[in-house]
């Protein structure tokens, strides 16, 4: 049963990790990093009903409220932005240097 959950964190994993590798748009890698980050929860949750502790399960609330954060964060400097270069394209982001 552990291994199920285990494959499953690392599918996720893995699309996160090409999500942000190949994406240009920054709202897709932010995404893929909610993928990243719900794989780890997967995994945690696992290991701690594994063991039968609920550290897991804890610490997979932080990652959550991390998360939200992140989302928070990102989320408006995406807003910034789109409102001076009028793209979310991250080599447009790059040329903002200064």
């Amino acid at each position: 049963m552990l291994n199920q959950f285990l494959l499953l964190g690392a599918v996720l994993f893995c699309i996160g990790v090409y999500g942000v590798i190949a994406r240009k748009n920054t709202v897709l890698v932010l995404m893929s990093i909610e993928l990243i980050l719900n794989a780890v929860n997967i995994n945690l949750i696992a290991f701690g009903a594994m063991n039968g502790d609920i550290a897991g399960a804890v610490f997979a609330l932080f990652v959550i409220a991390v998360a939200a954060a992140e989302v928070g964060v990102g989320l408006a400097m995406v807003l910034i932005i789109y409102r001076n270069r009028s793209s979310v394209d991250l080599d447009d982001v790059d040329s903002m240097r200064g």
